[in-house]
Order: structure tokens, then sequence, then C-alpha cells
């Protein structure tokens, strides 16, 4: 029962957060969304702040449990930013709000996983990679996954973002790779 009450109070806060703005939802709201009482919204969660941090921890979780099997960057950020997409206003919600902290570590953690899992497997084909270029190329893509969703949530997500995503990657296509052949180590290093 306790599993399912508080899932029940993260759709429920989810439901609101994709409504209105962070510091407009009140614990109030919340249990009598879900019809419980305060006392257990307390007994899982210490405040809403909490809340929001084990939301962003189950997707991380989740995204970290879900193989991807994408065949090229596009398809890795596609995963790495689903949940974005389908809770567009929550994340602009988050992103203005004073937990954005708490949103910026989120990201940060999905960015890395999404984007060292994608190079461990790309780099599977090439010999003698250097350890310190394959993160330095990880930390490159991993910017750039984090810029482009800041970038959209700045703007008020005014277009289409895994449409521009695809073009950029379109763009940018053999650069990874070019990259990559770049890593390699020479002679006895």
């Amino acid at each position: 029962m306790t599993s399912l009450t508080k899932d029940a109070i993260k759709k429920s806060f989810m439901k609101l957060l994709n409504q209105k703005q962070v510091n407009k939802i009140t614990v109030k709201e919340i249990v009598e969304d879900c019809g419980i009482n305060r006392n257990s919204f307390y007994y899982h969660f210490d405040d809403i702040p909490s809340l929001i941090e084990e939301i962003f921890n189950d997707q991380v979780d989740e995204l970290v449990n879900k193989q991807i099997n994408s065949e090229n960057i596009y398809d890795s950020i596609l995963e790495a930013i689903d949940f974005a997409l389908q809770n567009k206003t929550a994340m602009l919600h988050i992103h203005n709000s004073a937990s954005r902290d708490l949103f910026d570590r989120y990201m940060s953690r999905v960015a890395q996983r999404t984007v060292s899992e994608f190079f461990d497997k790309l780099t599977d084909g090439y010999q003698n990679i250097n350890p310190e270029d394959k993160e330095a190329v990880v930390m490159y893509y991993k910017s750039l996954l984090i810029g482009f969703v800041v970038e959209w949530l700045s703007d008020g997500m005014k277009y289409d973002l895994a449409g521009k995503i695809k073009r950029l990657c379109e763009l940018f296509e053999g650069t990874t790779e070019l990259a990559l052949s770049r890593c390699r180590k020479t002679g006895d290093e």
C-alpha cells in the first residue's frame, strides 16, 4: 500500500505541475488530488523539493535500467529527453523555480548516462582509444545535450526540440566518428 500511496502522490504532483508553477502547488492540493491525508504525504516526503528530487531520481533510474539500443546519437538523445518532452510545462515550471538546482543535477545525470552509454557502444569498434580524449568527447556531447534543453526551456519551448536536435545531428553527421578517430593512442602511449 505504501508504494501505491507514494506513486499516487507523485502522479498528483506531476498533474498539478503540468498546470501551474511549483511555488503555487501546496501539499494540501496534492493530498486532496490523490485522496490521502497530509500525514501520508509527510510519511513519504519531507517537502515538495524532496518529492521533486525523488521523481527525478526515478526518471534517471528508469533510464539506467532501460537498454538504449540506439544506432545514432539522435536516438540516444531522444531517449534522454523523452520525460522532458512528455512533461514540457512541468519541466519549464521546475526550470524556473527555486528547485532549479534539482533540475540541473537531473539533467546532468541523464545526459552523462545517455552520452556515456552511447560512446561506450560506439568505441567498441575502435582500438586504443585514449581514455582522457574519450572523456573529453563525452563531456562535449553531454554539454551540448544539456545546452539544447536549457536553451529550449529558457526560450519558452517555442520550437520543436526533437526536430531541431535531429537537424543538428544531420548537419554534424560524421563528426563524432572523426573525433573518435583522433582519440586513438599512437605507439606505446
